[in-house]
């Protein structure tokens, strides 16, 4: 065992791990770059995403989807040596940033800053043809985004689409709902319906409505389809509604007029999966 010290504090280095390059000045490059990833505009410019979610990191590692960079401070590698041992065994950075809890205040886009950080590189997936599709027209709740994604690779639909007026799939807290699913999943961003007019004739779509429809418990879905789930305030949108094969509604028994669009979207994917 090799006992690393930084800022007075004792890290334990296992043999095989990679020494660390510190980072000590919040003008690092390295940090600059963390701090405009919080932004959608830079993500989409430099093609990357941060995560600081241990689980997840840990959970993507173990999938296959290494991160391109790795940023912890000494707090979190002494709290969580043992998975942290783990991911440097199987990630093949050569070595990683330490950082102290300053610096990750600096640029965290969390409340309280988990003392990890890893960067990963967007990958454009296409999606798998002749499967079904999970559409998301104008669901702006980055956790309703990230639920519906997670609930969508559960039951099985591995294509999804989001609409131009949708929450960003690589938010802080789109991922912090999605999980590692945000790996997992064919992920498309449409703009102005462009996929519909393409692709109309492929798939029958289904529309979901709060008040119009076939019920859900009655419907018969064709193998593969186009589910378009929109926000629970909207709706979906009318010109969706105009190019929809068929409308869905859930009949719901008690007195409300509207589910939350993650929760609907969970009963249906059940439902319509099964």
């Amino acid at each position: 065992m090799v006992f690393y010290v930084y800022n007075n504090q004792k890290i334990l280095i296992i043999s095989y791990m990679k020494l660390p390059e510190i980072i000590s000045s919040s003008q690092n490059s390295q940090i600059q770059l963390l701090k405009k990833l919080a932004l959608k505009k830079y993500r989409l410019q430099e093609n990357k995403f941060t995560v600081e979610n241990l689980t997840i990191i840990y959970d993507a590692l173990l999938g296959g989807h290494d991160f391109e960079a790795l940023f912890v401070t000494a707090e979190f590698i002494n709290k969580n040596i043992n998975k942290f041992e783990l991911l440097l065994k199987n990630s093949k950075i050569s070595s990683y940033y330490l950082i102290d809890e300053k610096l990750n205040n600096h640029y965290s886009q969390l409340d309280t800053p988990s003392g990890i950080t890893a960067i990963y590189k967007i990958n454009k997936e296409n999606l798998i043809e002749t499967k079904s599709v999970i559409y998301l027209n104008g669901i702006n709740d980055p956790g309703n985004v990230g639920t519906i994604m997670r609930t969508a690779l559960a039951f099985g639909f591995n294509n999804i689409i989001v609409d131009e007026l949708c929450a960003d799939i690589y938010n802080s807290k789109t991922i912090s709902a999605a999980k590692d699913s945000i790996f997992k999943l064919n992920i498309v961003e449409d703009k102005q319906l462009a996929w519909f007019k393409t692709n109309k004739t492929n798939l029958p779509i289904y529309a979901t409505s709060s008040h119009n429809g076939q019920e859900l418990n009655k419907f018969k879905a064709a193998k593969e389809f186009c589910l378009v789930l929109g926000s629970e305030s909207h709706g979906v949108s009318d010109a969706i509604l105009n190019l929809a094969n068929e409308n869905i509604k859930i009949e719901m028994k008690g007195d409300i007029e509207s589910l939350n669009v993650a929760s609907a979207a969970a009963i249906l994917l059940y439902k319509l999966s099964s």
